[in-house]
């Protein structure tokens, strides 16, 4: 297949998953001639990666052009169209275009639809990874098993939940911890046991100290201050960027609130809340009905205060610590 289409969220999967397609396909003797890595935010590099992929590789193995930031089915431009249309059918056999793009490819582009067509051809390739919500634990649970699969780490079932628990849907922080949980646990066993990580290992090296940002939202819910500000506290002190934890917090409570005013309207359809909320996955609605229970849109509004004057202090230069503190206990 001459044509890859891989987009997502999830840059640092996306981009171990073509490091390994590399290596897999192109002759290290070659590498310097048979890969090409170019950007698409430039235009003329976009044309130019087309170009490219007309020729076939040199010496042995197989020639890849990976284009990052893909615009070929994101803003594809009616000269890049019909530059695109006019090279998918002179691509070498040994020759593979990598479209790389973080965004969902827009179904509406001509560009898109050709891919669709190759695909259905076999003749393309396309792949997503997306990071799941910090909302959704299965979707988080199946993410850190991939990864564990992808490293060859076999863990137990109560250390799943508890990485779920520690790590959220971070994924750079879950390779990351992967590889000491592995270490460490490599240290305790015997030489004919095979290397499983077990729930303590887990508490061992991670801690209760560790936590995500959805962990955070839930004591904002109930008012507790003083545990959403150790929770933060402890996300910065792991190197999480304050803005990255203000604009996970802003998302959930402008969702709160969003359901919270659309029940309080008597709107009780799912699909109709979901629309109007901005909320993709619908049976989020149910889980949200649950956590707001009891609360009205007026302690929501309240919340989205206290992030904005974060923001504020956040933007004027406070650190970070100092600047969680103080919005989280202002006053009305």
């Amino acid at each position: 297949m001459s044509i890859h289409l891989i987009w997502g969220d999830d840059l640092d999967a996306i981009d171990l998953f073509i490091e390994k397609f590399i290596q897999k396909a192109i002759d290290p003797n070659w590498t310097s001639i048979n890969l090409s890595r170019l950007d698409g935010q430039k235009l003329s590099e976009a044309h130019q990666a087309l170009d490219e992929s007309q020729s076939p590789p040199f010496g042995d193995g197989e020639r890849i052009i990976v284009l990052k930031n893909s615009p070929i089915c994101n803003g594809c431009s009616t000269e890049l169209s019909n530059h695109f249309e006019r090279i998918i059918n002179l691509i070498p056999e040994k020759t593979h275009l990598i479209l790389r793009n973080s965004n969902k490819p827009d179904g509406r582009l001509k560009s898109t639809k050709l891919i669709n067509k190759l695909l259905s051809q076999n003749k393309a390739f396309v792949k997503n990874f997306l990071v799941p919500p910090i909302w959704d634990s299965i979707g988080q649970r199946k993410l850190i098993e991939r990864i564990a699969s992808e490293m060859n780490i076999q863990f137990h079932e109560d250390a799943v939940i508890a990485l779920v628990d520690a790590l959220g849907n971070d994924t750079q922080r879950i390779r990351l911890e992967l590889e000491k949980l592995a270490l460490l646990e490599e240290t305790k066993k015997n030489v004919l046991q095979t290397t499983i990580i077990s729930k303590n290992t887990v508490d061992e090296l991670i801690q209760s100290i560790s936590s995500n940002s959805l962990q955070v939202c839930n004591f904002l819910l109930v008012e507790n201050w003083g545990e959403a500000i150790y929770r933060i506290d402890s996300l910065l002190n792991t190197g999480e960027p304050a803005l990255r934890i203000l604009a996970a917090l802003t998302t959930q409570i402008r969702g709160w609130l969003w359901v919270s005013l659309l029940e309080k309207n008597e709107t009780k359809e799912v699909g109709l809340i979901a629309k109007q909320a901005g909320i993709t996955n619908p049976k989020r609605v149910y889980i949200i009905r649950k956590q707001i229970k009891g609360k009205t849109p007026v302690f929501f509004v309240d919340l989205l205060r206290k992030v904005l004057e974060i923001e504020i202090l956040l933007k004027k230069g406070a650190s970070p610590k100092n600047a969680f503190r103080d919005g989280l206990l202002s006053k009305c």
